[in-house]
């Protein structure tokens, strides 16, 4: 029998078999049925792989302890250095009560607002959850949305916050569960005992006293409206807020809309408040946001929102709140509000912010006398700045080809183009200076000056504007000017601005130019200690160094120049740099004082000051806050703070001036000053010198007078000469006469007519006259008559 060959497997023998495998599942027929076929099966198969998963998963995740933090947990808030506490934001105020006890009303409201499909749904809303997953999938983030009332409910007592995937798929199979476990009644029920309704208020029991100051079970359709729109978002939809019927009435308008359909009210009764909302009760005080640290937890409170830490966390989850507020100067900042506040003045409002340069930190803030009594932060809410805006247009100046000796004309009216544009007013007295360097307008807050560089400049007040964004002033008030193109009087002040952005942009000039955003909260933890929030400083060069230290260079002249700074008392024991403000409101014929400021900074610390009027804000302070101008008051409250928070600290030390060269503009040349009449000026023409003394003469003496030998006059003593001296009329001394015989003397000489030679002998040779000169007396002698005498005698 010949031997049997062993079978080989082929190498394609496996693929063989996978191709015959997928004939058998396609079948015959043509392409389309295969492709149904094949479609059926992997849908079979998914089906069977997400119910096999979904079993493992039920199986798997049971249903957790109630969180912890709806054991009540309450959240703490620390000064700066993490001992001192600044205050506490309310543990879960929360009164339960039963289903029995909730109106229809409530229920229905509810429902409409949060889950339509809540009595139909087995705990979970897949139209909801794919609605959800393709919103998440095109945001490229975790959003969350399409929860039903048992997923909320899951979610706030046994999950966390957190926004994943994960978490998603844990909260949908635990509604499930909890599904199968309680009634739509029972879970409804624990859901309004468990949900935020802001302000505090944990339940609907205690957010209908909070709201409408009465027991849930008496709330009317209406109010219950209201209660389930403010579930989506209690901050958003808070009523107190400002413009909250704005935002709350299209969200109320939906949840009355879905009563109607579910029919638990008429659309009559929906029309009736279609346009307004329910009457609210006063707010709620709260004890712990008393006094002036009031404003402090609210600001905490608004930039945890910020940080989008939700109020459930803030109010209820224990957390850990360190913040940037320094409990010494924060005592510092309230001490010197007090000391320099006039008695008596209610209406008078007063601010002071401090903040440290380069980080943003803000170490003190004095915000109001008492939040429970006026909610308006001051330190926050924006108020006419006055002259203390004037520092951005330096910076503008300096950065566009001008410097601190550019010439301004500082008269008092200006007039521009044949109009009065402004004058002179606030801590310059109203003086008309004439040309004046921009450091000297800087120094006595010179309006005119001012306006006149804004007419110099190409675009002088929209450059401005860009210093003061660089230095750190927010864009709402700036682009508010320019809707209608910024005016000449942009450095005057004139937008209001909030006195915390002013002390930052202050602080950006301190810093040399770096700028950083200003901010409160340093880190925030959870109950167990894990850091949930560090902040970090980020800083950026937005102001030239060398343009920060000439608006350094000018700003400290108007503090150190004694009575000709208008900032002399706001002088600390640091080297210190400000600008006085005084601002105007109203029309140009009846203008009033609508607030006071003084803004300043040293090497390691910036702070604002302000004093204003009124609900608003913009009352009249002349006649009411007397002095009113920003160099008293509001100088003295800064130097009080400054120089406590100061005390013990390293000053630090400014940059010098760099002295930028203009390349625009007309330098300012001194005039030679005017010299009184024992001086003159000195070879410079800069001073004025003493004249010097002149020097001694001799006194003319009259006819019978002489010299004294003290360069005076004296009566003249008669003289005797003894012959044959005589007295010399022009000397009134004796002298000698001189001879008179010719040949004895060369006057004699001379005298005769003769000439004089010392070698000759005579010496005096007399013109020739026959000898009758020396004949003449010896004919007189000889009796010698002439011709005449005879004819004489004969007659």
């Amino acid at each position: 029998m010949p031997a049997q060959r062993k079978k080989v497997a082929s190498p394609d023998a496996g693929g063989g078999r996978l191709k015959a495998f997928t004939r058998k599942i396609g079948g015959r027929g043509p392409w389309w049925l295969k492709t149904i076929r094949w479609v059926s099966l992997l849908g079979v198969l998914g089906v069977v792989f997400l119910a096999a998963t979904f079993f493992i998963l039920y199986r798997s995740i049971s249903i957790p302890s109630e969180n912890a933090a709806f054991q009540t947990q309450t959240t703490k808030v620390y000064y700066s250095d993490g001992k001192h506490v600044l205050g506490t934001f309310a543990t879960q105020d929360r009164e339960s009560i039963g289903i029995d006890d909730i109106p229809a009303s409530m229920q229905a409201a509810a429902i409409a607002a949060e889950d339509r499909t809540f009595y139909t749904n087995r705990g979970i809303d897949i139209k909801g959850i794919i609605r959800a997953a393709r919103n998440n999938a095109t945001s490229g983030q975790i959003q969350g949305g399409g929860s039903t009332i048992t997923q909320q409910y899951v979610k706030i007592l046994y999950l966390t916050q957190e926004q994943s995937y994960k978490r998603k798929v844990k909260e949908a199979i635990l509604s499930i569960k909890i599904h199968n476990q309680l009634s739509k009644k029972q879970i409804l029920e624990g859901y309004l005992n468990t949900i935020y309704f802001g302000n505090g208020a944990y339940g609907v029991e205690v957010a209908s006293r909070t709201y409408f100051d009465k027991p849930a079970s008496q709330l009317n359709y209406a109010q219950s409206a209201f209660l389930a729109t403010i579930i989506n978002s209690p901050t958003y939809y808070d009523p107190y807020a400002e413009g909250a019927k704005d935002r709350i009435q299209p969200r109320f308008n939906y949840v009355l809309a879905g009563m109607v359909k579910d029919g638990a009210i008429t659309q009559e009764q929906a029309s009736k408040f279609s346009d307004h909302l329910p009457k609210f009760a006063p707010k709620r005080e709260v004890n712990r946001f008393s006094g002036s640290k009031g404003y402090l937890l609210q600001l905490v409170k608004e930039k945890m929102d910020d940080l989008e830490f939700t109020p459930q966390e803030v109010d209820g989850a224990g957390l850990r709140i360190t913040t940037t507020f320094n409990y010494r100067k924060q005592k510092d900042a309230i001490a010197a509000i007090k000391a320099y506040r006039p008695s008596g003045h209610k209406q008078l409002h007063q601010s002071l912010v401090s903040i440290k340069p380069g980080t943003g930190a803000v170490q003190a803030m004095y915000a109001g006398r008492d939040y429970l009594k006026n909610q308006f932060n001051w330190a926050t809410e924006r108020t006419q700045p006055g002259s203390t805006f004037k520092a951005f247009a330096v910076i503008a100046a300096l950065e566009n080809g001008y410097s601190l000796k550019t010439k301004l004309n500082g008269e008092s009216p200006l007039i521009i183009n044949g109009k009065a544009v402004t004058e002179n007013q606030g801590d310059s007295g109203g003086e008309s200076f004439g040309n004046v360097p921009l450091s000297f307008a800087t120094q006595k807050s010179i309006n005119t000056a001012f306006v006149d560089l804004m007419d110099q400049m190409t675009d002088g007040p929209e450059k401005t504007l860009q210093a003061a964004a660089q230095a750190g002033i927010p864009s709402g008030p700036l682009d508010r000017l320019r809707q209608d193109g910024p005016p000449l009087v942009t450095p005057l002040g004139i937008e209001p601005v909030a006195p915390v952005d002013m002390a930052n942009a202050y602080a950006t000039i301190a810093a040399q130019g770096k700028r950083a955003e200003w901010y409160v909260i340093e880190s925030v933890k959870d109950v167990h200690g894990k850091t949930e929030y560090k902040h970090k400083v980020k800083t950026e060069q937005t102001i030239p160094k060398d343009v920060a230290a000439d608006t350094i260079s000018a700003m400290q002249k108007v503090v150190n120049s004694g009575p000709a700074g208008t900032g002399s008392n706001a002088k600390t024991i640091c080297p210190t740099a400000g600008k006085t403000g005084t601002a105007t409101a109203g029309p140009t014929n009846n203008q009033h004082v609508s607030s006071s400021w003084f803004a300043g900074y040293t090497p390691k610390l910036a702070t604002a000051v302000m004093y204003n009027r009124g609900q608003l804000g913009n009352g009249d302070l002349e006649g009411y806050m007397i002095p009113f101008f920003g160099g008293q008051i509001p100088a003295k409250t800064f130097q009080a703070y400054m120089n406590s928070a100061l005390e013990g600290t390293d000053c630090g030390t400014f940059p010098k001036a760099a002295n930028i060269k203009s390349t625009k503009g007309t330098t300012y040349k001194k005039p030679p000053p005017k010299c009184s009449s024992d001086e003159q000026l000195n070879s410079n023409k800069t001073e004025c010198v003493a004249k010097p003394k002149p020097t001694p003469t001799q006194e003319r003496c009259g006819p019978n007078e002489q010299p004294d030998g003290n360069l005076g006059c004296e009566p003249v003593t008669p003289v005797t000469c003894d012959p044959p001296q005589v007295l010399d009329p022009k000397t009134n001394t004796c002298v000698t006469p001189e001879p008179t015989d010719p040949q004895q003397n060369k006057a004699a000489c001379e005298a005769a007519g003769g000439s004089w030679n010392i070698f000759d002998d005579p010496r005096c040779t007399l013109p020739q006259n026959n000898g009758w000169v020396f004949l003449l007396p010896l004919a007189g002698l000889l009796g010698l008559r002439r011709p005449e005498d005879d004819e004489l005698e004969e007659g």
